[in-house]
C-alpha cells in the first residue's frame, strides 16, 4: 500500500495495532500533563484497593514523588529497574485517605508476567506534544507512543511512501539532542522508525548516551527472512503480547557500559526456545536432551544464554541453571557479562572452587539459582573414592538442574562433559555455539546432536553476514612454491626419475609422470569421488618438510610485510599469525625480529614446559618472547605469570581495560601477535582484521579462526582479511566445505568479491552516476539535478559506489594506478574516472544535505551517510582551473579578440567550476562578469581560487551587515558566534545566542519586518521572528536576507 502522506500512514498504523491488542480509544494530541493525568487514573484504577490507595485518587503532588524519582534515575538502564520493577513508593498526602496520611505506600505498575491479563493496559497516543527544553527551539510533536499502563515504553515515528527510513531515525535523534524524551517520556525504552516498506528498532540510549547504527535492528521471522512489510511489523513486533514481552522480558540493562540493548529477533527466538522446551520437560525422567543453539560467532550468544536462564529462573521451571564454560578464562570474563546483565534482584553466583560450587548447588536460597562455573570444576563433581560422599549428590540431584554450555564445539565431546552427565542423570543439557559438530566431522562418533538433542534454532554466519552484524570474509591462497614446479616435483617422484628427461626417456616412468602430470587426471587438491572414496592430490604426496624450512617461512614473512601498509591501514589494525606448531612460531617470531620491519610483534602458545624433547629450544623462545614484551611494553611477566602475560596480549589488541584509548599511542600497540592454537577461539576484537595462516585447518576450527577478524568496526574494516599459506590447494577445498557445512545453505555472501569485481562496479556505477547526469542536462557534475528523485539515485549510486571502493583499496586499489592486469580471467582493467572526478562527485554528495531539500528542515528522500560528508574535499585539483583562467584571460587580453575563440576558453573554464560547491560557484561567475565589464584590477601571481574566496568573504561580510542593520544587532557577537561550530543542539551553549539576542534594536527590528510584510507585528511574534532569522542565519553559514520592496 502506498501511503502519500503522513497521516494516512498514521491512520493506518493506529488501526492495525488497534487489530492486534492495543485499546480502541485513542489519546490524541496528548502533552506531557495529560499523560501524567492518564498514568494517574491508571494508577488508581489498578491500586484502589484499602490496602494501597484506599479509594482515594492520587493527588498532583503524589504524582510529582514518582516524576522525581524518574529524574533522579535518569538512564534508561536505571528507568528499566524501574519500570520491570512491579511497584512504585510514595508518602500519601491525599486528606481523603486519612489511614495512609502521611505513610509510605507501594503502587503496582507493571508486571511483566500480566501478558494482555489482569490489570494490564494497552493505549495509543497520537501525536503526543513534547514541550521544548530551550527557549530557542520550537515544541515538538512526535508521531505515536505506545503506553502499558500508562507509561510510554515505545516511541514510534512514521514516515510515508517514497522517503527513506533514516529520515524517521534522524527525527528521533534530534528530539532527543533536544531534551525532548524527559520527564514521563524518559520511560521510553525502544525506540521504532518506520516508513511503509522498511522498519528498525532500538533501545533508548538516553539523554547521556549516543546513538549506534549498529544496533539499529530489523526484525526478521523465525528463519531469520526479514520482516519489513508495516503489517507484519504491526502483527509480529508492536502487537500484543509481543510488545509488552519485550519492555518486559527482552530489554537488557548492561550494567557493564551502561546501556539498554534490546534483543535482536533471533535471540528472541533462541532465548523462547529454551524456556519454552524447560516448561515442558519431565523431570521424572533421565538423561534429558534439551537441545542446541547454532549462532554464529559476533551475534551474541552470551546475551542470548543469560536471557535463556532468566527466563527459567523467572518462571521457576528449574532450581538451578548453570552456565557451563570451556575454560577458566572465559568463566571469568562470562561471570562478568552475566552480572552486568542481571537485574538489582538477582545474583549470579561464582564459584572459587569446586566446594563452593557444591555449597551453591546444594543450597535452597533463591539467590543461588544462576551459577557461572567451568566444565572443570564441574566434573571434579564425582561419586567415588576420595570424592563426595553419596547424600551430598542425592540431595543435589533432587533438584531440578538446567545446563546451559558455552562454545558447545570444543570440550563437551571430551571426557569432563561425560563425567557431568553421569553425576547428574536428572539434568538437562543445552548447548550454544556457532560451529555445531555434524555428521560430517564428527568428533568419537559423536555430533552435537546427539550429545545436546534437536537444534532448537538457528542463525548461521551467512544471516549475520546478510544482517551486517558481522563481516564477510576476503580469503587470498597465497604460493609459496608455484603449482606446477609442485605438480612436477610429486610427477618425478611417483616416476621414480630426477629429471623429466629421464622420466620422458622411459616408456612407463613417463606414464606415471604424464599422469601426475595431468590436472584434469589429479587435482592440486584431494577430493571424494561420488561413490564417496577419497581421492588423493598433488598436495597429499608433499612431504611436511616440504613447509618446515626457512625458504617457505621466508617468502611466508615477505608477503606479511609487502602487504602489511596496505591491509592494516598503516597498522590501524592488528592481526593474528597462525602456525602449525610451538617451534615454528618462535622461528617465526626470530625471523620477522631479524627482518628490523618496525612491526610490534609478540607470540602466545601453551608455556608449559614438558620433557618430551626440544624443552631449552621452548624455555629459550618464551624467556626471549617475555624479555622483548617487557622490554618494548615496559611490563615484567615471567614465566610463572605467563597467564597474565596472555590477558595484557588480549586487552592490547581488544583495546580493553587498561589500554581503552590504545589507538591514540601506536607504540603501546601489537601488530602482530603470532599463534599456534591460542586465541583463535572465543576472543573478540574489532581491531583485528587480518588472520596469517601457515596451518592447515579444518571444518569448525576454519570459522573459528577466520571469525577472528569478522567484528563490525566502520568504513574502514568492509571485511576480515584472510591470507593462507600451507598445502594452499588444500585448504581452499577445506575452507569451501568448511562454508558449506555452516553457512546454513546459504553460502552467498560469505566471502566478498575481489579486486577484478570491485573495480568493474565503480566503473559500471560511476557509469550510471553520469547517465544520471547527463539526462539531467548536466554534463561536467557541476551542480545536483533539480529533480529530487535524481538526487535520491545519485544519492544510493555514491554510497555504493564507496562501498566498493573502501573494499578495493585494501585489496590494491590506488588513483596512482589507472590500469589494472588480471590472471585468472586474463584481462585489464582501465578506471574509467580519476581522483579529481571522485571528489567532486563527493562534493554533489555533501550539498545533497542542502541542495536535496534539507536546507528547510523537511524530509529528503534519501539516506545520507555521515562518513561519506566527512570526505576531505580539499584536495581536488584546483591547477586546471588556474590554467584555464589564465588562458582565457590571455585570450580577453589580445588586440584582436576571436569571438569564438574566446568563448570557448570561456566554456572550458566552466566546465572547470565543477570542482567548487554551488555557493562558490556563484562568485565564481560573478568575478567572471566583473572581469568581462572591467570592474576589478587584476594581479599577478594571484590565482582564480584566490579571488572566489576573496569574493566571497566580502559577500558575507556584506551579508552580515545586512542582517545587523536590519536588526540593530551587535555586529562583533554575530561574528564571533559564526566563525565557531554551530549546530542546533549547542547553539545556545553558555547562553551566547541569548546574549546575542539581547543585543537586538527590538525598534529597527519591528520596523524591518513590518515593512517586509506590510502589517504590524505584535511584540511575541516579533521575538519569534527574529528567533528564527537569526538561528537559520547562524546555522546556514549567512544568506541575503529578504529587503522590503519600499526601500
Amino acid at each position: 500500500m502506498i501511503f502519500k502522506t503522513e497521516a494516512e500512514f498514521e491512520a493506518a498504523m493506529i488501526a492495525a495495532l488497534q487489530n492486534k491488542g492495543w485499546e480502541n480509544q485513542v489519546l490524541k494530541y496528548p502533552t506531557e500533563d495529560t499523560l501524567l493525568k492518564n498514568w494517574a487514573d491508571i494508577l488508581f484504577e489498578n491500586n484502589r484497593g484499602i490496602d494501597r490507595l484506599n479509594d482515594a485518587p492520587l493527588t498532583d503532588t503524589e504524582m510529582q514523588q514518582i516524576l522525581e524519582q524518574i529524574l533522579a534515575l535518569r538512564s534508561p538502564i536505571k528507568l528499566n529497574g524501574f519500570i520491570n520493577g512491579k511497584t512504585v513508593s510514595i508518602i500519601r498526602d491525599n486528606p481523603n485517605d486519612p489511614l495512609h496520611l502521611g505513610k509510605e505506600v507501594s503502587l503496582k505498575i507493571y508486571d511483566r508476567r500480566e501478558i494482555a491479563a489482569g490489570q494490564s493496559r494497552y493505549q495509543i497516543a497520537q501525536q503526543p506534544r513534547f514541550k521544548s527544553k530551550s527557549k530557542i527551539l520550537n515544541d515538538r510533536r512526535g508521531d505515536l507512543m505506545l503506553l502499558i499502563n500508562g507509561m510510554p515504553v515505545i516511541h514510534l515515528e512514521l514516515k510515508k511512501s517514497g522517503i527513506h527510513v533514516s529520515q524517521a531515525y534522524n527525527q528521533i535523534e534530534k528530539y532527543s539532542d533536544e531534551g525532548i524524551f524527559t520527564g514521563i517520556f524518559s520511560l521510553v525504552q525502544i525506540f521504532v522508525a518506520m516508513q511503509p516498506e522498511e522498519t528498525v528498532y532500538f533501545a533508548n540510549p538516553g539523554q547521556d548516551g549516543v546513538f549506534n547504527k549498529d544496533f539499529y535492528f530489523h526484525w526478521a521471522d523465525f528463519n531469520n527472512e526479514p520482516i519489513n512489510s508495516w503489517k507484519d511489523i504491526a502483527t509480529y513486533l508492536l502487537s500484543i503480547p509481543m510488545a509488552h514481552q519485550m519492555i518486559g522480558f527482552y530489554t537488557v540493562a548492561d550494567d557493564s557500559d551502561g546501556v539498554l540493548k534490546v534483543m535482536r529477533s533471533y535471540q528472541y527466538f533462541a532465548a523462547n526456545a529454551i524456556s519454552d522446551r524447560v516448561s515442558k520437560i519431565d523431570w521424572s525422567e533421565k538423561h534429558l536432551l534439551g537441545g542446541y543453539i547454532w549462532h554464529t560467532t559476533g551475534s551474541g550468544k552470551t546475551m542470548t544464554s543469560f536471557k535463556s536462564a532468566q527466563l527459567i529462573a523467572n518462571s521457576k521451571d528449574a532450581d538451578k541453571v548453570i552456565f557451563l564454560m570451556d575454560r577458566i578464562e572465559l568463566g571469568t570474563q562470562s561471570l562478568r557479562e552475566y552480572r552486568a546483565f542481571a537485574e538489582d534482584h538477582e545474583d549470579v553466583q561464582a564459584t572459587e572452587d569446586t566446594h563452593a560450587l557444591i555449597a551453591k548447588l546444594k543450597s535452597k536460597n533463591p539467590a543461588d539459582t544462576l551459577i557461572v562455573t567451568s566444565i572443570q570444576k564441574m566434573s571434579n563433581i564425582k561419586d567415588e573414592e576420595g570424592g563426595l560422599n553419596s547424600a551430598d549428590i542425592v540431595v543435589m540431584n533432587s533438584k531440578r538442574i538446567v545446563f546451559i554450555v558455552d562454545e558447545a564445539h570444543r570440550s563437551t565431546f571430551g571426557d569432563m562433559l561425560i563425567t557431568v552427565k553421569q553425576t547428574f542423570p536428572g539434568a538437562v543439557f543445552f548447548g550454544f555455539t556457532g560451529t555445531p559438530i555434524q555428521k560430517e566431522n564428527q568428533k568419537k562418533k559423536n555430533t552435537t546432536s546427539t550429545v545436546f538433542g534437536d537444534e532448537l534454532h538457528r542463525y548461521s554466519i551467512a544471516d549475520g553476514i546478510r544482517d551486517k552484524n558481522v563481516l564477510g570474509f576476503d580469503p587470498y591462497k597465497v604460493l609459496t612454491y608455484k603449482d606446477i614446479d609442485i605438480r612436477r616435483a610429486v610427477a618425478l617422484m611417483k616416476a621414480n626419475a630426477t629429471k623429466e628427461e629421464d622420466a620422458i626417456k622411459d616408456s612407463e616412468k613417463a606414464k606415471k609422470y604424464y599422469y601426475y602430470m595431468d590436472t584434469a587426471k589429479v587435482k592440486m587438491a584431494g577430493h571424494r569421488d561420488k561413490s564417496g572414496k577419497y581421492v588423493q592430490g598433488i598436495e597429499d604426496y608433499l612431504p611436511r618438510e616440504q613447509y618446515e624450512c626457512v625458504k617457505h617461512r621466508k617468502k611466508v614473512i615477505r608477503d606479511i610485510v609487502d602487504n602489511w601498509m596496505r591491509l592494516s591501514h598503516a597498522s590501524k589494525f592488528h592481526a593474528i599469525f597462525a602456525t602449525s606448531s610451538i617451534a615454528e612460531a618462535i622461528e617465526y617470531y626470530r625471523l620477522i625480529k631479524e627482518l628490523k620491519s618496525n612491526l610490534k610483534i609478540t607470540a602466545l602458545f601453551d608455556p608449559n614446559i614438558d620433557n618430551n624433547g626440544g624443552v631449552k629450544f621452548k624455555e629459550d623462545g618464551l624467556v626471549e618472547i617475555l624479555e622483548d614484551y617487557n622490554e618494548r611494553f615496559e611490563q615484567d611477566f615471567t614465566l610463572a605469570t605467563h597467564g597474565k602475560f596472555k590477558k595484557d596480549i588480549a586487552a592490547r589488541l581488544a583495546h580493553k581495560k587498561p589500554y581503552e584509548r590504545i589507538e591514540r599511542t601506536p607504540e603501546k600497540q601489537i601488530d602482530l601477535l603470532i599463534v599456534v592454537d591460542q586465541m583463535l577461539t572465543g576472543f573478540d576484537s574489532k581491531w583485528v582484521n587480518t588472520l596469517y595462516m601457515d596451518k592447515v585447518l579444518k571444518f569448525e576450527n576454519i570459522i573459528q579462526a577466520f571469525s577472528r577478524t569478522n567484528r563490525l568496526f566502520g568504513p574502514d574494516k568492509p571485511f576480515g582479511t584472510i591470507r593462507y599459506y600451507r598445502y594452499p590447494s588444500t585448504m581452499e577445498r577445506n575452507i569451501n566445505e568448511a562454508v558449506a557445512l555452516y553457512s546454513g545453505n546459504k553460502p552467498l555472501g560469505l566471502f566478498v568479491e575481489h579486486l577484478d569485481y570491485n573495480l568493474e562496479k565503480m566503473n559500471q556505477i560511476f557509469t550510471d552516476i553520469s547517465c544520471l547526469y547527463a539526462l539531467a542536462g548536466i554534463t561536467d557534475f557541476s551542480h545536483l539535478p533539480d529533480d529530487l528523485d535524481n538526487c535520491s539515485r545519485f544519492a544510493k549510486l555514491f554510497s555504493s559506489l564507496n562501498e566498493f571502493m573502501e573494499a578495493a583499496k585494501i585489496q590494491g586499489f590506488t588513483w596512482k594506478q589507472q590500469n589494472y592486469p588480471f590472471e585468472n580471467p586474463k584481462k585489464v582493467i582501465e578506471m574509467t574516472f580519476d581522483e579529481n572526478t571522485y571528489l567532486i562527485l563527493a562534493l554533489r554528495y555533501k550539498e545533497l544535505l542542502t541542495g536535496g531539500g534539507g536546507g528547510s528542515g523537511s524530509d529528503i528522500p534519501f539516506d545520507i551517510d555521515s562518513n561519506l560528508i566527512a570526505i576531505d574535499t580539499g584536495r581536488i585539483d584546483t591547477n586546471y582551473m588556474n590554467s584555464r583562467f589564465d588562458k582565457y584571460l590571455k585570450v580577453l587580453r589580445q588586440d584582436d579578440i576571436d569571438n569564438d575563440q574566446l568563448q570557448a576558453t570561456l566554456d572550458e573554464l566552466h566546465k572547470s567550476f565543477a570542482t567548487l560547491t554551488q555557493e562558490e560557484q556563484k562568485y565564481a561567475n560573478i568575478f567572471i562578469h566583473d572581469v568581462q565589464s572591467g570592474n576589478v584590477e587584476l594581479e599577478d601571481g594571484k590565482f582564480f581560487r584566490d579571488y572566489i574566496t576573496e569574493y566571497q568573504f566580502c559577500a558575507k561580510k556584506e551579508q552580515v551587515h545586512q542582517v545587523a542593520n536590519a536588526l540593530g544587532i551587535d555586529i562583533q557577537k554575530l561574528v564571533n558566534l559564526m566563525n565557531v561550530d554551530i549546530q542546533e543542539a549547542n547553539i545556545n551553549e553558555y547562553g551566547r545566542f541569548d546574549d546575542l539576542k539581547k543585543t537586538v534594536d527590538r525598534d529597527k527590528a519591528r520596523a524591518y519586518f513590518e515593512a517586509l510584510e506590510g502589517t504590524s507585528i505584535t511584540a511575541l511574534r516579533l521575538s519569534i521572528k527574529i528567533e528564527k532569522l537569526l538561528k537559520d542565519f547562524i546555522l546556514r553559514g549567512g544568506f541575503d536576507i529578504d529587503e522590503p520592496e519600499n526601500k
